[in-house]
Formats: C-alpha cells, sequence, structure tokens
C-alpha cells in the first residue's frame, strides 16, 4: 500500500505514553477478536494480601509516596524519584502513528464521499492509540479485547501492540492486512451514523445469547463488507500495491471464530460464533470490495 506522503488525519489521541488507566463504563463496544478469554474470575483478598498490602502501603509512605494518590490516578513524586516514559512506547510520531494517521484520513475521504452522495454529512470518528490500557466509554480497553469500536463516544480504540499479533500469532501480515483493521472498526462507526448500531444494541436485550450472537455476526459482517468498499476506493486511487487484496482477505480468514476456536482450543462451537466464520468474513469484505456499494453489504436480508 503505497502511503507514504498522503494526507494524515488530525482525529487521532495518542495515549501510548499515558501512565493513567481509567475505569469501567457502559460496556456495548464492538471489538475486533483476538482468540483470548473475555471472562473474569471473582474472589475476594486473604487475610495475608491484606496485610501484605498495607505494609506495603506504609513502606511507600514512609518513602515519601503516597500510594493512594497514584490509585486515584496522581502522579508518583517521592524524593529521588522522577517519572519517565518506559523506553519501549513508541513516541508520538512515529512511523506507525503515521500509517495509522494516513489510513484513517484515507476513511474520512472514503466515507465523506458516500455520504455527500446520499445528501448527508458524515462525523469523522476519533481513533485513540493506546499501549496496554485506556479508559473508554464503553468500558476499560485493554490488549486482551483487541481493537474496537466504541459508539458511546464515537471513537476506534488500538494498541497497535495488536498488529504484532496479527502478524506473529495469526499468519496476517503486511500492511494492508493492518488498514482492514482499522476500516473494520470505521465500518462499525458507520453503522453507528447509520442507525443500524443502535437498533441492534436495542434489539439484543430482548434475544437469548444464541440469538444476540446470530445478529452479531451479521453485524460484524457488514462491517466487513463496509471496509472492503474503502479497500476498492484506495484502489480506485491507485495507491494499492500487489498482494494487498490477498493480505486483507488473508487477515479475514485468520481471524474467523472457526479459525481463532480450532487454534485456542481444539474445536469449534458455531453457536457461539459472534463475528462469523473464516470464509465468512472474506466473502463479505470482497463483496464490498467488489461492488464498491452500500446495497451490496445487506448481510441482515440475504444468507452470510
Amino acid at each position: 500500500m503505497e502511503w507514504k506522503g498522503r494526507r494524515q488525519s488530525d482525529n487521532i489521541e495518542d495515549r501510548r505514553n499515558d501512565p493513567s488507566m481509567g475505569g469501567l463504563g457502559q460496556g456495548g463496544g464492538f471489538s475486533f477478536p483476538t482468540g483470548g478469554g473475555m471472562g473474569r474470575r471473582g474472589g475476594g483478598l486473604s487475610i495475608g494480601t491484606i496485610i501484605f498490602l498495607v505494609v506495603i502501603y506504609f513502606i511507600f509512605k514512609a518513602m515519601g509516596i503516597d500510594l493512594m494518590q497514584v490509585l486515584d490516578g496522581g502522579s508518583v513524586s517521592g524524593p529521588g524519584y522522577e517519572q519517565s516514559q518506559s523506553s519501549d512506547q513508541p513516541p508520538a510520531n512515529d512511523e506507525m502513528t503515521a500509517f495509522m494517521r494516513t489510513v484513517l484520513a484515507e476513511t474520512e475521504d472514503t466515507w465523506q464521499g458516500i455520504f455527500k452522495s446520499m445528501g448527508r454529512e458524515y462525523e469523522e470518528p476519533r481513533m485513540v492509540l493506546f499501549s496496554g490500557q485506556t479508559q473508554s466509554a464503553c468500558g476499560f480497553a485493554s490488549a486482551a479485547t483487541g481493537p474496537f469500536y466504541c459508539p458511546s463516544d464515537h471513537k476506534v480504540y488500538l494498541d497497535t501492540a495488536f498488529f504484532q499479533q496479527l502478524s506473529r500469532q495469526f499468519g496476517a501480515s503486511g500492511d494492508f492486512a493492518e488498514a482492514y483493521v482499522v476500516a473494520h472498526e470505521v465500518g462499525h462507526h458507520v453503522q453507528n451514523l447509520l442507525g443500524i448500531l443502535p437498533k441492534f444494541n436495542e434489539a439484543r436485550q430482548r434475544m437469548s445469547e444464541a440469538d444476540a450472537n446470530k445478529m452479531s455476526v451479521r453485524v460484524e459482517l457488514q462491517a466487513d463488507c463496509f471496509a472492503g468498499i474503502w479497500g476498492k476506493f484506495t484502489q480506485q486511487k491507485g495507491i494499492l500495491e500487489a498482494g494487498d487484496l490477498e493480505e486483507a482477505l488473508n487477515a479475514a480468514q485468520q481471524i474467523g471464530d472457526d479459525t481463532l476456536q480450532k487454534r485456542s482450543q481444539g474445536y469449534v462451537v458455531p453457536e457461539s460464533f459472534n463475528h462469523g466464520t473464516s470464509a465468512q468474513r472474506a466473502k463479505w469484505f470482497k463483496r464490498g470490495f467488489d461492488s464498491g456499494q452500500l446495497s451490496a453489504c445487506d448481510t441482515f436480508s440475504e444468507p452470510v
């Protein structure tokens, strides 16, 4: 993908050097699958753990460091301690940031044109780059959740380390594979603007888990199709290179529910699918890419 030298979006929040973690929000984000578990174990603290934490607290207190201030989001400012950014955090102007800005700008150009043709104005989303964890209006974002879109604040959240996982663990490398991930999440933003996500969020409150999963698959496949539409417009601009389409299709196949489950547990549970199979994801991305039309992405009215 010939992205260097092209317009870069200003709709980026780089939180990768932000030490604050934030708290829990309301939930309801639409995430890119990572194959990891989303569950959380319960249970309280043992007496021994509580005693240990109290001892640690007073040790730091004696050093002039107020841990309560740290836990409340403040900075550490004890004697002889200088807070510094982690050396493995990428700088704000690194190549990955430039790439993300460029891809986001390309999605802006694509959807601005499409919405204008419909007599509507496209509201541009913001992209939050973070490292490890951050706060969103939809809840606590972490690397384990994968990239996701939050309809509550109209932002795409992305831990850029995910692309290393995409390449090394999933076998989906290449800049257009990475761009597909961004375009997919922006596709959810388009769904939000069109009123599709609000209707889905309302309807799934009345659905069984199995039915909600089936509907979620259709939502995700449509986002894949919208990503394909963006791919079509980049092709028309002449910035795609040989092999780019294959990179995106391979990425779509590698993160299908069936492929992820086979890789993680050795078998598949179809009723738990909520993003679509590898074949479905590749099919709908290609559908959008071939047509370049919103009308081709009606995953709700035809078999997926």
